[in-house]
């Protein structure tokens, strides 16, 4: 990286239709979602879209777990993409090119969680993958000495006041 220079983008938004997925010739999966995201003023609200583009395992898991109206959480950088038409036009387009990413949810609020056991790399590995393994959350609660770690929406429904949080 040049000395001080960023590029960096953090966006939480909505896909806006399924995503894209392509192979390259090399073999590479890509995937390409429109992502909005919204400001809201007084009583107006403006939608922002943006072109985002993932590779590898992490596009197979955006095409199997990702479809029109989820939100998804990315980080990336920003990419501009120049070329010439037919009439030799010079023509850009730019586009969010992502480096991490997690899956928040549909719009229903159905939440998703990537099978990794279907990866060949996760079956040859030396770590045991099998279902039976798994923690659950009423097993890391027994383990800190608690009955049980509360849901995101019974934490969601109780008397939390915003205001309580220190910053």
């Amino acid at each position: 990286m040049a000395k001080g220079t960023v590029n960096k983008v953090i966006l939480l938004g909505r896909l806006g239709a399924n995503p894209e997925v392509r192979q390259t010739q090399n073999g590479t999966t890509v995937a390409t979602v429109n992502l909005a995201t919204n400001e809201v003023f007084k009583d107006e609200t403006q939608t922002e879209w943006h072109r985002v583009v993932i590779f590898g395992k992490s596009a197979e898991v955006i095409q199997q777990y990702c479809k029109k109206g989820d939100s998804l959480y990315v980080e990336g950088r920003v990419r501009t993409n120049k070329w010439q038409d037919n009439s030799g036009e010079n023509k850009y387009s730019t586009e969010i090119v992502v480096s991490n990413f997690q899956l928040i949810g549909g719009s229903q609020n159905n939440y998703y969680t990537p099978d990794y056991d279907s990866y060949p790399e996760a079956q040859n590995s030396d770590v045991d993958n099998t279902k039976d393994s798994t923690p659950t959350n009423n097993d890391y609660a027994k383990a800190k000495g608690k009955d049980k770690i509360p849901s995101f929406n019974e934490i969601n429904n109780s008397n939390f006041d915003p205001d309580d949080i220190p910053f």
